[in-house]
């Protein structure tokens, strides 16, 4: 019961956590998830959880990982792939080395090898806090994914260095051709044996999805096993357990892309699974490092031993020296790969290279590896300052996380300011951002069943999309010739399928007649607005004449009662006529055309959804039920867009209110036009 209550509590303050950032959004949630920590474990409850750095890499860092893996651009971590190994190897040892020798020169009572050990787990990234901080920054996309597949590689090479450090610190033995061979058979055995296991497991979830086992429930249990298992395995085989979920997560990837078999429920289902896992862990990670910071604090100033002033300046030369070390690592890096002329590394710039270094921060693993330091040395002493290098780690910690959070801010600030002459521009291209997201949230669920609902919805988004992309006359003008050259054409190939069908004798004279009456109001409502006016008005003036001349009114009448007897038949002219015109509109090859094709092919392929639609009564009303429950995720698509790009300072608060408030209005509409359609 106690640690129920306990993780009930923990899983509030992520939630308090989320609030406090949306009121004060220029604090990062990791600093407030830290600080309530620390306020919790202040609190005499009686709260204490040990931290124990096995468990705490399985439970967390394991899946976080994995999900990083999957979500994580492919295509950027190879084309990134010589800077991401000269910080995730190169700068990792580099760290072990330099920074090693500063801690046993500034502290001697730390010996070497502890001093090493020290510096080893210092050197990782933390790849979760980095993500955290990116939501309030504008950052560069390659500075990201460099950052993103530093985080992914370094936790392993900096753990595999702190292991051979500890072992050589409480043994006294070390050998540096031992340590090298061990560490590429750790890494790349880790590596290789997720993907072994990435790939067993994919193909156990295809052979019992082929026995007919298809419920979602057990497949999404295998899914969250997954890391778990994967994990302790490459663990048992003294790998590393930590590029092993890192590889498997990067296989799922792949897989999930090259899967052909209808599973669209099974990757809402875990999407959401996943969100809500993920949210919870990355608080969690946290929330449990501020709970450990009064015990590591306590420690050290109650020890008299220690002068807590100076340890304190400790922390900040170590944090600093990390800094300068980072800075100079990854200036040589981009400057010797720009001589190089490798496309790879982009043309060394101070404001990257500052973001790359300022986003170095550290987080979980540096302190789940400083916890994992044995209380013992093989001899039976205490492991030399095994307290106090807690108490550092735990301080370059907080020290790097506050300055990215106040320096990267400034470092990263967008490009273009928000200003009060730009405002009808960025709140335009930001309702596009939210359609654009809309469109691919819809796409993103869209399958057989729903495809035509997707589709009409798609459809409108697309309007929408082009209607603010043409807002200026000189733009809309164009936009409409091209749109009414392309209508023209898709009524000429519906005007030449009629006079198909009258001259195979297919359709009666008055059935044709009535279409290619039908077309010709369609083409002159494009080409000329002049006339098409006066047809309505004779129109007018000829329903007129009806109530007064009975021959006009029998005439009306055959062709009414003409209508009415062929209605089924005039329903199924009417789609091969769409398909005819989509046909046609498919074939068009000018780059300058074919964009606003596809436009008109989507209201051709709405109106089809709707003829076909009519002839069934139980399938019209299963599409709109669709049809709503698609435009519902696509108004949430657009609402969390809106949430991202001011929480990344993209837009003032004003255009915030002025997105959300336009989004309820049309919400608010189209659930007006539901009801009444009910």
């Amino acid at each position: 019961m106690d640690i129920f209550l306990v993780v009930l509590l923990l899983l509030i303050i992520i939630g308090l956590s989320n609030i406090i950032n949306h009121l004060i959004p220029f604090i990062p949630v990791p600093i407030v998830q830290i600080v309530l920590g620390f306020i919790l474990a202040a609190i005499p409850l009686g709260i204490h959880i040990p931290m124990e750095s096995d468990l705490f890499l399985l439970l967390f860092i394991a899946p976080l990982l994995f999900n990083d893996g999957k979500s994580v651009s492919r295509e950027a971590l190879w084309e990134l792939r010589v800077p991401i190994l000269l910080l995730a190897l190169g700068l990792v040892f580099v760290t072990v080395f330099a920074i090693g020798y500063l801690i046993h020169w500034m502290i001697p009572t730390i010996p070497l090898p502890a001093a090493f050990a020290l510096a080893a787990i210092l050197s990782p990234t933390d790849v979760v806090a980095v993500s955290a901080m990116s939501t309030r920054v504008n950052m560069p996309k390659g500075v990201m994914h460099l950052l993103e597949g530093e985080g992914l590689m370094n936790d392993a090479s900096g753990l595999v260095a702190f292991k051979f450090a500890v072992t050589a610190t409480v043994t006294g033995v070390f050998s540096l051709l031992d340590a090298s061979v061990s560490f590429l058979m750790i890494s790349i055995g880790g590596f290789v044996g997720g993907v072994v296991l990435a790939f067993l497991i994919i193909r156990f979830r295809i052979m019992i999805r082929r026995l007919g086992m298809e419920d979602v429930t057990f497949h999404m249990l295998i899914q969250i096993l997954t890391p778990f298992v994967i994990y302790l395995t490459i663990e048992h085989l003294h790998l590393s357990g930590i590029l092993g979920v890192v590889a498997a997560g990067i296989v799922h990837a792949i897989e999930r892309e090259r899967e052909k078999s209808p599973t669209v429920e099974l990757q809402v289902v875990s999407k959401s699974t996943w969100s809500v896992i993920l949210y919870i862990l990355n608080g969690l990670v946290f929330v449990l490092l501020g709970l450990q910071i009064p015990s590591v604090v306590n420690q050290i100033f109650a020890d008299p031993h220690f002068n807590n002033g100076q340890v304190i300046m400790y922390i900040i030369m170590i944090t600093a020296a990390l800094l300068l070390l980072r800075f100079i690592w990854i200036s040589m890096s981009w400057w010797i790969g720009w001589k190089l002329k490798n496309q790879q590394i982009l043309k060394p710039a101070l404001r990257p290279i500052g973001i790359t270094t300022i986003s170095g921060v550290r987080g979980a693993v540096t302190l789940a590896g400083a916890f994992s330091i044995p209380l013992l040395l093989a001899n039976g002493q205490p492991f030399p300052e095994r307290a106090l290098i807690i108490f550092i780690a735990a301080g370059v910690i907080l020290v790097s996380l506050i300055v990215a959070s106040i320096f990267l801010p400034i470092i990263a600030k967008s490009e273009v300011d928000i200003v009060e002459t730009n405002k009808v521009v960025i709140e335009k291209e930001a309702l596009i951002r939210t359609k654009e997201a809309a469109i691919h949230a819809v796409k993103e669920v869209i399958d057989d069943d729903n495809q035509s609902a997707a589709l009409a919805v798609i459809s409108n988004y697309n309007q929408q999309i082009n209607q603010l992309k043409y807002a200026t006359n000189e733009e809309a003008a164009k936009f409409k010739n091209l749109e009414n050259d392309i209508r023209v054409k898709a009524y000429e190939a519906e005007s030449a399928y009629i006079a198909n069908l009258a001259k195979e004798k297919k359709i009666d004279k008055e059935t044709a007649y009535l279409f290619q009456e039908y077309i010709r109001r369609k083409e002159m409502a494009v080409t000329n607005q002049m006339r098409f006016r006066a047809f309505i008005l004779w129109n007018l003036i000829e329903i007129s004449f009806i109530r007064l001349f009975k021959v006009f009114i029998s005439r009306r009448k055959a062709l009414r009662e003409c209508r009415i007897s062929k209605q089924k038949e005039m329903i199924n002219i009417k789609i091969a006529m769409a398909e005819a015109a989509i046909k046609e509109l498919k074939n068009i090859v000018d780059p300058d055309y074919k964009h606003v094709a596809y436009l008109i092919i989507g209201e051709y392929y709405k109106l089809l959804t709707h003829l076909k639609l009519y002839k069934n009564e139980a399938a019209s009303k299963q599409f709109v039920h669709m049809e709503r429950e698609l435009q519902d995720k696509a108004f949430q698509a657009e609402r969390d867009v809106v949430q991202k790009m001011y929480e990344q300072k993209q837009i003032t608060i004003e255009i915030l209110r002025t997105l959300r408030r336009k989004i309820n209005m049309r919400e608010a509409h189209w659930m007006e036009e539901n009801q009444l359609q009910d």
